[in-house]
Parts: C-alpha cells; structure tokens; sequence
C-alpha cells in the first residue's frame, strides 16, 4: 500500500508540474493572439488579460491526454534512472501491479475534468464570447432553445423582431407554429404575427396561414387584425448564422447537455454532435488511464538497456495517433456514418486494450 501512494504521489505532482509548464506557454502565445485580435479595439491590457484568463482553461482541458501522457514518460523515466522499478521489482511487484496507482489517479483526473472543469470550461467560454462580442461589436447568438420552442431574433434600423416556433426543421430554415413579435426603434411593440410555417429565404421569411395584428396608439389590433394565406417578412437571418448560434457542444456544462439535447430534438433540430460530445466526456477518464498505459509500455525499461528516446518517440506518436484516431471518429460520429457509441467509446477503449497487450508482452510475457 505504501509502494502504491508513493507512486500515486509521484505521479500527481509530475502531471501538476506539467500542467503548470503547459498552462504558463498557452497563457503567453494566448495573450499575443488576444493583443492582435483586440489591439484595435478600446480594450485595455487589463481586460486582454481577463480575457486570455478565460481562454485558459479551455486550453488546457484540451490537452489533458497530452499533459497526461508527457506526465507519465517523466515519472518512468525518472524511476528507470534511479533503478526504483528494478527495487520494485526486485520486491515482487509485476509492471502492472506498479501501474495501477498511476492508472487510478489518471482516471480520477478524469472524473473531476468532467464533472468540475468541464462546467468551468463551458462558463469562461461563454462569458469570454459575450466580452469579445461586446469590443467587436459583434451581435452574439441570434438562437435559443428553450422548453417552450426556440426563440429567434433578428434586428434592423427599424427595430427588431423576436420569433419563437414550437419546431423547426434540422437547419432552423423552417419553422412550424410560429409567432413573430416586432418592436419599433423605441422597443415598443409594433406588430404580431401568427402562422402555421414560416420558411427562410434569401431577404424575407415566407409565411402561411398567417394572422397579422398592427398595434397603433388609439385602434383595437383585434378588430383590424388581418388573415394572409401567404406574405412576406423582411428578414436579414442566413442559415449558417442560425446554424452557427448552436456554438459547440463543448460550450454547454455537461450536467445541461442531456436537457439541452431533449430540447434541441424537441424543436426538431439534430442533436447528433452533442450526443457524440457527451458520450466522448463520459469516455474521458478512461482514455487519460489508457495515456498512462501507452506512457508505461516504452520507458518502465531500465535506461541500461538504451534507446530511451527512441522509445519516448514511440511512445509519444502512439499517444498522438489514439488522439487523433479519437478526433476522426468524432467527426465520422457527427456526420453519422459512425453510431454513436462506437464514436465515443471505440478510441478510449481500443486504447486500453492496446497498450495492455503491449505491457504483457513487453513486461509480463
């Protein structure tokens, strides 16, 4: 047990020193890239800096795996130079059996990404988003989904118009029982319009079955209401800015997606990237344990028998190719010509299963 902590400790403290180095990089190459992106605007050096502070650990939470595995190559590495692995052994310890502590702490590190940072991450985007918005004068999401439908909005000289549809279909191009509620410059209301479909064109919503009311000081909207089978309203929406009002699923705390998810299909909309998203978090810790596996497998040698950074080398591309073997399939899961589950799961697990033949092989065959 003793053996164990120690080991479990050794390796904590090397992925936090790790991290640290990772973080102190990410904040510098950050902060040039904010500087060029708002050098322009009137945001000063405090608030360039509060935003490359939210940028951080998104980028972090990125290259978890990375940082894992780097981790792993020191702490091996470390303990092949000073023959404590061949104490270890000498002990009685198998290679897998001084593993499981490194492998435990990793999918712990996993487990609090997910459950803490991951919300973390998803907060400081959003609000990094709605600050950068603001300096670059920028409109920010133009689309929400709630239990009651979506809402849009959209806005011109004249004022602007907020839209809710109980559905849509897969791109928000077309919306089904739908109301639109204009406002004038003042933000008083100026007109309603009910409708059975509304689909987006290029300049204008076209509308049927609709039912339009104008509210002018002094007349009952009721009574002069007027019923249109089809009519036209002038709109500057586009389908790749409805589209894009979705952001990334990685924007939305996993604790929300499930509901989110429900709510998206709800409306008629394709929740398939955010499926594959939330079961690719769920996976996580087990694919950071597999990080530690791969990092095991080339560097528990002891460093007499040469070739160390040959085998670092190896070690690092097979970690890369598992992570990038993870990216692809997220992308054939998104385009649904992966199920989903497979998607998620099939990188973390063949990432398991690869390493661990390799340690039998390498270590106990």
């Amino acid at each position: 047990m003793t053996l164990q902590l120690y080991l479990a400790r050794r390796f904590f403290l090397t992925f936090l020193a790790a991290l640290a180095v990772f973080a102190c990089l990410q904040m510098l190459i950050d902060l040039v890239e904010q500087l060029r992106v708002f050098g322009t605007t009137d945001a000063g050096f405090g608030s360039i800096l509060a935003l490359t502070l939210l940028r951080l650990p998104e980028g972090l939470y990125q290259i978890l795996p990375l940082v894992v595995i780097l981790a792993t190559l020191a702490l091996f590495l470390s303990l092949a130079r000073s023959s404590e692995l061949v104490v270890t052994r000498a002990a009685g310890r198998s290679a897998l059996r001084s593993l499981i502590a490194p492998f435990l702490v990793a999918f712990a590190i996993g487990v609090v990404g997910v459950a803490l940072i991951n919300p973390i991450v998803a907060a400081t985007s959003k609000q990094y988003d709605q600050i950068a918005s603001r300096y670059l004068g920028g409109d920010g999401s133009v689309l929400s989904i709630s239990r009651e439908g979506l809402w849009l909005r959209q806005g011109s000289e004249d004022g602007q118009t907020v839209i809710r549809a109980a559905r849509a279909n897969l791109d928000g191009t077309e919306l089904f029982g739908v109301s639109f509620i204009g406002f004038d410059a003042a933000g008083m209301p100026a007109y309603r319009i009910e409708a059975n479909r509304a689909r987006l064109t290029p300049g204008a919503w076209e509308i049927d079955g609709a039912k339009e009311w104008r509210f002018v000081p002094g007349q009952n909207a009721e009574q002069d209401a007027r019923e249109h089978g089809r009519m036209a309203l002038p709109s500057d929406l586009t389908r790749d800015q409805i589209l894009d009002s979705f952001g990334t699923p990685s924007a939305i705390p996993i604790w929300e997606l499930p509901d989110f998810i429900e709510q998206m299909e709800r409306a008629g909309f394709s929740a398939r990237s955010h499926r594959v998203w939330y079961q690719m978090e769920l996976a996580l810790p087990f694919l950071l344990s597999a990080m530690v596996l791969v990092g095991a497998g080339f560097t528990m040698r002891h460093t007499r028998f040469g070739r160390t950074g040959l085998m670092v080398l190896l070690a690092l591309g097979l970690g890369f190719g598992l992570f990038f073997v993870r990216e692809f399939a997220q992308v054939l899961g998104e385009n649904g010509q992966l199920p989903v589950l497979l998607a998620a799961w099939g990188p973390a697990i063949a990432a398991l299963l690869l390493p661990i033949g390799l340690l039998l092989h390498l270590e106990d065959g």
